[in-house]
């Protein structure tokens, strides 16, 4: 008979997780109201919490409480989207700086924020630079400020609210920013009608606050949370932390001195449940036989009995079950499938590389240099950058005997103001007409072509069709958004011919470096068996005209264009791999694609 060996009992748990009734979850409301109280106590240690919700009534019932439940006096610091270095991390104060004739510094929101909650506005869209130095702060409990002639250390620890206003799982926070925060809410599911006022009274929990210090943990406790997280398959070793921090606090909360039973199902439930990308293993075969128990002597078995009251295995069912209860149906239901929870990413949908202008787009700090061709100078950075330099500069007018002005900039202070944009992204199709094959994959071009201009107005994209056949390539769909242009000119391709693989190589690198040296962002799919049998000259023979479109293929690669290789023969061959490989691109068997098929690769490929 087979026997199941316990990990850190997670397993054993699992099992009777899965045979025994499922435990009543509390309302999502309570939930929530809990982790605000959790947090509240132990700020340090529970980091924080993202919240995803769209602005409503129930979010903002939320923050309310979260934020009167703070002690007196607890600052509060709301950074918004499009925060500057300057104003987050602190800097030259500009005023202060010319009225004293020295470097003056000022906080930034990091340092403001000090022993306080920092809230982040639209925390899914905050840019990556942005996020590094929130969470760079976070870890080492200071704000490293080297920037415009100064430099200093100084502590601060916050914690972090991170409001997800993501639509769908397109949406989402940065994953380095989520795995710093203990609880994860959700509170789009949650009634206007629920979400009542907090049934904690301010004086418990600023006595929990205070016994917080207090509370201990056994080594035991911590094996058992950190036995669920595993079975969860729960990557990170913050969540296990975190759930210590969220179990001391809610046994402060109840005035226990010690980590019990309920304290460790809470923390399961408010940390490990919303992580979860697994369920833990499935119950043995009926038929299994149980580990027979170690032989014992009978004061051996008294004496733990009177030690532990509760065995460690009963303790893991009991912190499971509560944990399973807590994982949304929709999750638990692709966790009981198999199916791995998708990591959210930041993608908003929208095609297209961030590029650098001179004097359009978003603003995107300053550089040093003079305003030229038509680039405008920021005005107040380059005060900023001439400040410290006053007393000295006037000094050296004193000496030489030359007026006194009130302010001197010189051409060594000019800042100009960086920009940067989306570029408009065009998707390449380069298909390969020829023969009998080919003819097949024509009607599934065309459906992904006509699926990709329908999404257009959201991704803001183009799309260009290339088809190359008998002894030529030739453009039929220059880069447009009309839907009715390409149909009309998908709807009479021929096919049938030679294979003439270089030339259509060479047409679709032409449109992407055109509209890559127009600032565009251009992505080439080149659908092929790899087969080319026609050269550039339109001679015919299978090795010259490989060889030839494998120089192509070195080209595109030399561009640095984003490229896809399809191979769409019935069966792959090593032509279409060595080909993707000389152009640096992904390659793609698809010998039964379908139009939606090709699509959803063409997509993943464009993020």
């Amino acid at each position: 008979m087979s026997q199941t060996a316990p990990l850190s009992g997670a397993a054993d748990a699992a099992v009777v997780a899965a045979s025994s009734p499922a435990i009543q979850a509390p309302a999502p409301w309570d939930d929530a109201v809990l982790a605000a109280v959790l947090l509240t106590i132990d700020p340090k240690g529970t980091g924080g919490v993202a919240v995803r919700a769209l602005p409503g009534p129930v979010r903002e019932m939320w923050l309310s409480l979260l934020y009167d439940l703070q002690p007196p006096g607890t600052p509060r610091r709301r950074v918004p989207l499009h925060v500057a270095d300057g104003r987050l991390l602190g800097g030259l104060d500009l005023a202060a700086t010319l009225r004293s004739g020295r470097p003056v510094a000022e906080k930034g929101l990091l340092v403001e924020a000090d022993g306080g909650i920092l809230e982040l506005a639209m925390a899914e869209r905050i840019a990556p630079g942005t996020v590094a130095r929130i969470n760079l702060a976070f870890d080492a409990g200071e704000v490293v400020l080297e920037r415009d002639g100064l430099a200093m250390r100084t502590p601060s620890h916050f914690a972090v609210v991170a409001l997800d206003e993501g639509i769908g799982d397109d949406e989402g926070l940065s994953p380095a920013l989520l795995d710093r925060l203990a609880f994860h809410l959700d509170l789009t599911a949650i009634p206007y009608d629920d979400a009542v006022s907090c049934d904690y009274d301010l004086e418990d929990i600023q006595a929990a606050r205070a016994l917080l210090s207090s509370v201990t943990i056994s080594d035991g406790q911590i094996e058992a949370l950190c036995g669920i997280a595993l079975a969860l398959g729960i990557p990170s070793l913050r969540a296990s932390i975190f759930a210590c921090h969220a179990a001391r606090a809610h046994a402060a909360l109840n005035g226990r001195t010690t980590v019990t039973e309920e304290d460790l199902a809470v923390a399961g439930r408010l940390v490990l449940a919303p992580r979860a990308t697994q369920l833990p293993p499935m119950e043995p075969p009926p038929d299994a036989e149980p580990p027979l128990p170690e032989p014992s002597e009978p004061n051996q078995d008294q004496d733990q009995s009177k030690d532990s009251p509760q065995e460690p295995r009963e303790l893991e069912e009991m912190i499971l079950e509560a944990t399973k209860a807590a994982i949304p149906a929709g999750l638990l239901a692709q966790l009981q499938g198999g199916r791995l929870r998708r990591s959210r990413s930041r993608s908003t949908g929208k095609a297209g590389a961030m590029r650098n202008a001179p004097t359009r787009g978003r603003p995107a700090g300053v550089l040093h240099g003079e305003p030229r061709s038509g680039q405008k100078l920021n005005v107040i950075e380059t005060l900023r950058a001439a400040a410290p330099w006053q007393r000295i500069r006037r000094e050296e007018r004193l000496r030489v005997g030359r007026p006194i002005n009130r302010l001197e900039i010189r051409p060594d202070d000019f800042r100009i103001t960086r920009f940067k944009h989306k570029s408009e992204s065009t998707t390449i199709f380069v298909v390969d007409a020829s023969g009998s094959s080919a003819l097949h994959r024509l009607a599934e071009a065309k459906g992904a072509v006509e699926l990709l201009l329908a999404d257009c107005y959201v991704r803001r994209d183009q799309v260009a069709l290339v088809a190359f056949r008998g002894q030529e390539a030739e453009v039929l769909l220059p880069p447009t958004r009309s839907l009715v242009r390409a149909k009309r000119c998908l709807a009479g391709l021929p096919g049938g011919g030679g294979t003439p693989l270089a030339a259509g190589i060479d047409l679709g690198m032409l449109i992407a470096d055109s509209i890559q040296r127009r600032g565009g962002s251009p992505v080439l799919i080149l659908m092929t068996d790899g087969r080319a049998n026609v050269a550039r000259d339109g001679s015919g023979g299978r090795a010259r005209a490989f060889e030839e479109a494998l120089a192509a293929a070195r080209q595109v690669r030399a561009l640095e264009i984003s490229t896809l290789v399809i191979d769409i023969s019935p069966r792959p061959q090593p032509q279409g791999r060595e080909l993707a490989k000389e152009m640096g691109a992904i390659y793609l068997p698809l010998p039964h694609a379908d139009a939606r098929a090709l699509n959803d690769a063409v997509r993943a490929t464009t993020r």
